[in-house]
């Protein structure tokens, strides 16, 4: 039996990756993530053809994304099914402008309303038992213990820091180039106990792969470069993260993108300017940014402190 052929939805959202990635130059990670929207699309919405999208089929693609439950069986969270909205809107937004399509206007795909997102970080001493929770007695240990460092000293994303070279690393400047969203190139620092626990870690490595962080460090050391097959996992990275969380009694249940709040945050509570931080963390908008401002700013505390409930 044949495979039926591609609906022209399914051929207009293989156009639009095309042109993401030929004309704007977009990740293979965004790519991915579009990929796997659209994908949803096609699998929860009753439209067939791009040009048949309208408030009733909007509509049942919100119900149907409300309905979804993801592999774990939980919902989406409301900031998931926005992401989603967006990427519907983008994919209309193209069609209208690259291939004069007559579809529905992208800007009546509305969002639905978010809560102000809760920035989770650790109390300084949660934190200093996590960055000390490995044992660096074996490989396993001191990479494990450079990874913990290397997040709270750049405040990097999972799959910026599992995609670093040994050579992004720069021991002499206490700098890292690295890659973020939208291939955008910059600079994150390291500090002296980051650095000190890369060397560590480095000066124990046996190979001349190119990874920074890599498993099966025994197999490792007799593998020609450059040993892709060898970089650790983004969910290898994360299950240890929260391995040592548990090991290191703290109740909150860090994530690596605890660390990266703790990062930012830490950085504000000490003096840091908000664009500084912005341009560390790789934000395209300050507004992501601010995000920080409500836990971070010493002034505000004051004033509550000295005029709150005042006869």
């Amino acid at each position: 039996m044949e495979n039926p052929s591609p609906s022209p939805l399914a051929k207009g959202i293989e156009r639009y990756l095309t042109f993401l990635k030929a004309e704007e130059n977009k990740s293979p990670l965004t790519i991915r993530a579009y990929r796997q929207s659209l994908d949803l699309l096609i699998k929860l919405s009753d439209v067939t053809d791009p040009r048949l999208f309208d408030k009733s089929s909007i509509r049942v693609y919100k119900s149907a994304l409300h309905s979804f439950r993801a592999r774990s069986g939980k919902e989406l969270t409301v900031r998931t099914k926005n992401h989603h909205l967006t990427i519907l809107r983008a994919f209309l937004k193209y069609l209208i402008r690259e291939e004069e399509m007559d579809v529905y206007p992208p800007d009546r795909v509305t969002r639905l309303k978010e809560e102000s997102r809760k920035v989770k970080v650790m109390f300084a001493d949660e934190l200093e038992r996590l960055l000390t929770a490995p044992n660096t007695s074996s490989k396993e240990g001191k990479r494990d213990a450079a990874i913990l460092h290397l997040f709270f000293s750049t405040g990097l994303r999972l799959a910026e820091l599992r995609g670093l070279n040994r050579k992004d690393l720069n021991y002499d400047t206490r700098e890292i180039s690295v890659r973020g969203k939208r291939g955008k190139i910059r600079v994150v620092f390291i500090s002296d106990r980051a650095a000190d626990a890369l060397r560590e870690y480095m000066d124990c490595r046996l190979d001349h792969l190119s990874p920074l962080f890599i498993r099966n460090h025994d197999k490792a050391s007799t593998a020609m470069p450059p040993g892709e097959e060898f970089r650790i996992s983004a969910n290898g990275i994360y299950k240890m993260v929260k391995r040592y969380a548990r090991e290191a009694g703290i109740v909150t249940d860090p994530s690596p993108h605890t660390l990266r709040h703790s990062f930012a945050t830490n950085l504000l509570q000490n003096g840091a300017d908000l664009r500084s931080v912005q341009e560390m963390l790789g934000h395209k908008d300050l507004g992501t940014t601010q995000i920080y401002t409500h836990v971070t700013n010493p002034q505000l505390k004051e004033v509550h402190r000295k005029f709150h409930g005042k006869k």
